[in-house]
């Protein structure tokens, strides 16, 4: 199903690669030169770890230049990455300055990862960088003193709970401008850009799966008599009851979209021509017999439709849309108020 998480994946590919590609590149230029500074202190186990990160991260720039598959390169990366980290902090000959590195943790591993999996990233190294700070000086009384732990702990947790709000605000925001542009201010009901990039997961789906799938376009019958008689108040309320009666006719897997203007359309994963027949022929008798009621008024329509398969009806959604429209006509000429098939 065509959800959230994946969504927000897609969205924030773009700029999680370009923000990997930044990092792969300072990791390549830093490797080389703390390799070339403990190369100097004699500290070779942390020296060829970094040069080693260094090379590694042009194989990563090369892997990731057309990959679809962005979250494995990221844990690729990030994985050794904060293990030669913590490497250099277990090292003898590292400085207590090399652990100010640990607060990079949180904010790449959100940035990165999201939330969900930054926050578990992030947790998980910054217990370790702990545990090894602890090894290192539990018994240097100039470093084990309750002010500058304190002062340590209080920074890191507001850098961890700091990046993760931010995300969380970040995917918030990212929601709610997803759904001013993918969605009908009127009816609340998904747009044609919605019902695009719908089709076209559902139509990868088809291809993988084999399963059916097909498309009803609705069109409301006669709408121009409610503005007319009514005014556009009781046209817009009518638009926003037929929408109402669309959600509730329909699955969770299903979706219901507003082309414009009295025009609807019904995506129908998983169901055949004959089937979506049948669910379009129950919405058209459930609104042939739930009037709107506006300002004492019941103010009934009907609807005609046309009914397209995905296959035997064409391969992509104009096509399909194309066909039921023909079909929808051919329901408007024979006496409205029924779908054809």
């Amino acid at each position: 199903m065509f959800n959230d998480a994946t969504q927000h994946r897609q969205l924030a590919r773009p700029y999680r690669k370009a923000l990997l590609t930044a990092l792969l590149v300072l990791t390549f230029v830093s490797g080389l030169l703390f390799a070339y500074i403990n190369m100097g202190r004699a500290n070779y186990v942390v020296a060829g770890a970094e040069l080693g990160m260094a090379a590694y991260s042009i194989v990563l720039l090369l892997g990731i230049r057309h990959t679809q598959r962005l979250e494995f390169w990221v844990f690729a990366y990030l994985v050794p990455f904060f293990s030669v980290m913590m490497l250099a902090l277990a090292a003898p000959r590292s400085t207590l300055n090399v652990f100010i590195w640990v607060l990079l943790i949180p904010m790449v591993s959100h940035l990165l990862l999201g939330r969900r999996l930054g926050l578990i990233m992030s947790v998980s190294y910054i217990a370790i960088a702990s545990g090894i700070f602890f090894w290192r000086y539990g018994n240097n009384p100039d470093v084990m003193q309750p002010v500058i732990l304190s002062n340590i702990g209080v920074l890191t947790l507001c850098l961890v709970a700091f990046a993760h709000v931010y995300e969380i605000t970040r995917e918030q925001s990212e929601k709610r401008l997803v759904k001013l542009a993918h969605s009908d201010p009127l009816t609340g009901l998904p747009n044609r850009a919605h019902l695009q990039s719908r089709f076209e997961y559902e139509q990868s789906r088809h291809q993988r799966l084999g399963d059916p799938m097909s498309v009803v376009l609705l069109d409301l019958d006669l709408f121009k008599n409610v503005n007319d008689n009514h005014g556009h108040e009781a046209g817009d309320k009518m638009l926003q009851h037929v929408a109402k009666l669309l959600k509730a006719g329909l699955r969770k897997t299903d979706l219901a979209a507003r082309l414009g203007g009295e025009e609807f359309c019904l995506l129908l994963p998983g169901i055949d021509s004959t089937q979506a027949h049948a669910v379009a022929e129950k919405i058209r008798s459930q609104l042939a017999t739930t009037p709107l009621h506006f300002n004492g008024l019941k103010i009934s329509l009907t609807v005609s439709g046309g009914v397209a398969e995905l296959g035997r009806d064409g391969n992509f959604l104009n096509d399909l849309t194309r066909c039921a429209d023909q079909k929808l006509y051919k329901a408007k000429a024979t006496g409205r108020n029924r779908i054809t098939l």
